[in-house]
């Protein structure tokens, strides 16, 4: 996933702006897509200084359609047909970010060159991956 972030600002139908942040950029079947969040999302309301609730966070996946004329790009809503492949996709993303292996699995009931394979459907080996 990007290090850097791009913020987005986007127009409701009431004339409305509101931020969008860019937190991943994929490419799926010859088209550039982004994964974006309310750029708010990280501002916890609660009272609690060592805050560590997850909250709900909405996310939009974008097409990004360049226009080279003009050298600008535009994020449209994707065909509806292919949301559910998207989806599928960043959830899987996603989920490779999720890995609680610090240096790679040390686990001993994983061989070197099968620990990717064993950590998809979980060794069992206890070392958090869910891989």
């Amino acid at each position: 996933m990007n290090e850097e972030r791009d913020f987005v600002t986007f127009t409701d139908d009431d004339g409305n702006e509101f931020e969008l942040d860019v937190i991943d950029y994929f490419d799926h079947k010859g088209k550039e897509y982004a994964v974006l969040i309310d750029a708010k999302a990280d501002d916890c309301d609660c009272e609690d200084d060592d805050c560590d609730c997850e909250h709900e966070t909405d996310v939009y996946i974008m097409q990004v359609v360049v226009n080279e004329k003009d050298d600008t790009e535009e994020f449209v809503s994707p065909a509806d047909e292919d949301m559910d492949e998207l989806i599928a996709i960043v959830e899987q993303r996603f989920a490779e970010d999720e890995c609680d292996c610090e240096d790679g699995c040390d686990c001993e009931d994983c061989a070197d060159d099968k620990k990717e394979e064993a950590h998809k459907d979980g060794c069992g080996c206890g070392c958090g991956c869910k891989n």
